[in-house]
């Protein structure tokens, strides 16, 4: 809401339906003009990854027909560069390759409406929204059913790159679906301002995609040398704290309340904060131990875990001292909350590491790419649904609070009606 209609106190003004609290309300001025720059850039990447996505096993189905990313791809870095990889995946693809051109298919569709969803929020097409919201739900669910069998018919280690990737696919299968269940769920309820977070989230997640065929295009030239099976596992260290960071960079550009009608008071006291470095701290030291034990590879894969990483905590400290210094209770609470989930981040990897060691007989480095690779996007859930929690309670806390001098008024006036 705009902040004339939110003024920056901690309780709110009047009580106000879940309905009719926009989050870009109508005749507001759009965001800031780097918000509208990233918004074009994803709408740009978007709409150039959708024809790649939905051509991307047509060699798979038929060898020789064309396949833009396969195309764009070999003449950015090499033919061989490619061509291996479809060798590689010849066999595993078969076994399930209706299945992946589904799942291939609707997500190029996914593609392209989620920037139509995202326009007809900020243009408040209310009926507009609402379809195209049934349908990208649905076609999330049909897309993730093709990866999910895809999946459950192949080995982890036959997964492209191996097991960390299949570990992380299963962790982005699992997120996606369920971020895009709390959105349709919060959306029914009238909480638009979850819902909306959701929704980035499950956007978040999807966008995986098409950054990691970025990322293919460009770390060659910082790793000449690399297979892209080994270009992939660099990618898989950092594209969750990237697509996670965007997603609340998102939802915080939007939401452009300095405070919200349910949330006072602090959760996170000074102490708890100073303890998240802390604890962020030893996390990055036992996990580098562990990647530095393996050389060369080990060494690379750390530092495209950790530079991000530390970015990550950077940003979402700085935001929310900016949040607190203006009075924004909202905004200061809900970067408090991401800081410090996410400060968990580095011990989580480790610990499930050595969780997928001892379930799946993994090596050390394996499990520590898998580890790290799922970490901040399972962290991300985790604090998107804290904040919803949050929400919740304060919101049914509100309710408690106004039924009271109600209840008061109806037993003095029992009271009065015996003794007359």
């Amino acid at each position: 809401m705009s902040r004339a209609t939110h003024p920056r106190t901690e309780h709110g003004t009047a009580d106000q339906t879940d309905q009719t609290d926009p989050i870009t309300p109508a005749g507001a001025r759009p965001g800031v003009r780097w918000g509208r720059i990233a918004a074009l850039a994803v709408t740009v990447v978007c709409l150039a990854y959708a024809p790649i996505a939905i051509t991307g096993l047509w060699p798979f189905a038929r060898p020789g027909a064309p396949s833009l990313g396969e195309w764009l791809l070999g003449h950015s870095v090499s033919p061989e560069y490619v061509a291996a990889v479809f060798r590689d995946r010849a066999v595993p693809y078969a076994r399930s390759l209706a299945p992946l051109i589904v799942h291939s298919v609707m997500g190029g569709l996914l593609m392209l409406l989620g920037p139509a969803q995202l326009l007809t929020a900020v243009r408040r097409r209310i009926r507009l929204h609402r379809a195209l919201g049934i349908l990208y739900a649905a076609v999330v669910y049909v897309s993730m059913a093709g990866a999910a069998l895809y999946l459950a018919r192949t080995r982890p280690e036959e997964a492209f790159s191996g097991a960390a990737f299949w570990i992380v696919l299963a962790t982005l299968l699992t997120g996606t679906v369920l971020s895009v269940t709390f959105g349709v769920l919060t959306a029914v309820n009238r909480l638009p301002d979850l819902h909306q977070r959701w929704m980035l989230l499950c956007y978040a997640y999807l966008m995986t995609a098409p950054l990691l065929r970025i990322e293919w295009g460009v770390l060659p030239a910082f790793y000449p040398g690399l297979t892209l099976q080994d270009i992939n596992r660099v990618a898989l260290m950092h594209l969750g704290t990237l697509v996670v960071l965007g997603a609340l960079l998102a939802s915080r550009a939007l939401d452009r309340r300095d405070n919200h009608r349910y949330v006072t008071g602090r959760w996170w006291p000074a102490p708890v904060l100073v303890g998240t470095y802390a604890v962020a701290a030893a996390g990055l030291v036992w996990l580098g131990y562990g990647f530095l034990g393996h050389g060369t590879e080990g060494r690379r894969l750390l530092l495209a875990y950790a530079v991000p990483y530390v970015l990550l905590l950077a940003v979402l400290h700085v935001r929310a001292r900016r949040a607190a210094r203006r009075g924004a209770v909202w905004a200061r609470e809900e970067w408090h909350t991401h800081l410090v989930v996410m400060s968990l981040a580095p011990a989580f990897s480790a610990g499930t590491a050595v969780v997928c060691q001892r379930a799946m007989g993994l090596d050390e480095l394996t499990g520590l790419t898998a580890g790290a690779g799922l970490a901040c996007g399972f962290l991300a859930f985790a604090a998107h649904t804290l904040v919803s929690v949050r929400v919740l309670y304060g919101r049914e806390a509100r309710k408690r609070r106004a039924g009271r001098p109600a209840a008061r008024t109806a037993t003095v006036a029992a009271g009065d009606g015996s003794a007359s």
